[in-house]
């Protein structure tokens, strides 16, 4: 049995391996990170050249989004960026926290799949070979990874993100479990096709919610968790959570004016 080849038009054998990616995106949005900088462009690093000696991407790019760090991150990102070319280093000129650092991100990527993740690294770097197996065999257009197990995170932050997660779905009516996880594998087009608007941790909700609204297909798989060892995390404070509250109540407003659009209609 055959199938057309969506490039050439040729026939194709349905056993025959997938296409590989044109190019992989990683990308880690950084504020004062100097502790985890090696250890996250380094297994970036390794899984992605062994994508490419598998076939499964041709080439691939590690983008530093520095955003405003005032400890040792800049000029740490600046010597990796000079020592391997695969790796490139966005600074900002002021803190704009994650949501900004997400679309720095977003915007530098040239890839035609794109990984946004921590620099804690919260999941094994080689879940990545997975969820670009899944993007491929279901044709889908995102994966979102959730946690198996969140109790590392300590009771206080477990409470807030039920809560949260409850609050997305009951908002946006979104399935999707563990929204704010730090695993969000987009294919261009939908990068080509969402505007996000957040400046801070509601971002993940959003790309998934205007995502969904858009049309495209969003699929789930679960990580193992690996907590934040070092460094400080400030996605639980009442600052955050008060901006994530705020920016869900006007993207909400803002979606209402946004026709719902069948993305399938815009692939290739």
């Amino acid at each position: 049995m055959t199938a057309p080849d969506p490039h050439t038009g040729a026939a194709r054998s349905a056993l025959a391996p997938p296409e590989p990616f044109e190019r992989l995106s990683i990308f880690f949005p950084m504020w004062n990170e100097e502790e985890y900088i090696h250890r996250a462009v380094g297994a970036a690093a390794t899984v992605c050249h062994g994508l490419v000696e598998a076939g499964t991407v041709l080439d691939y790019e590690i983008i530093v989004v520095d955003d405003a760090s005032t400890d040792a991150t800049p000029a740490l990102a600046d010597a990796l960026a000079a020592a391997d070319r695969h790796v490139r280093v966005v600074h900002h000129e002021r803190n704009r926290k994650l949501g900004g650092s997400i679309k720095s991100g977003f915007a530098a990527a040239t890839g035609d799949v794109v990984l946004y993740t921590d620099a804690d690294l919260p999941f094994e770097m080689c879940e990545l070979e997975r969820a670009l197996r899944v993007l491929q065999t279901y044709e889908a257009d995102v994966v979102s990874a959730y946690r198996h197990d969140r109790t590392g995170e300590g009771p206080r932050r477990a409470v807030y993100s039920f809560v949260y997660n409850l609050l997305i779905k009951a908002m946006f009516g979104t399935r999707l479990r563990d929204i704010n996880f730090a695993f969000k594998l987009c294919r261009r087009r939908v990068l080509d096709h969402v505007t996000l608007l957040s400046e801070g941790s509601f971002i993940d909700a959003e790309l998934v919610v205007r995502a969904q609204r858009a049309g495209f297909t969003i699929l789930q798989i679960g990580v193992d968790y690996f907590p934040r060892t070092r460094g400080v995390s400030t996605l639980s404070s009442f600052g955050v959570i008060r901006t994530m509250l705020r920016e869900m109540v006007a993207i909400r407003a803002d979606l209402r004016k946004v026709t719902p659009a069948d993305a399938r209609a815009e692939r290739p």
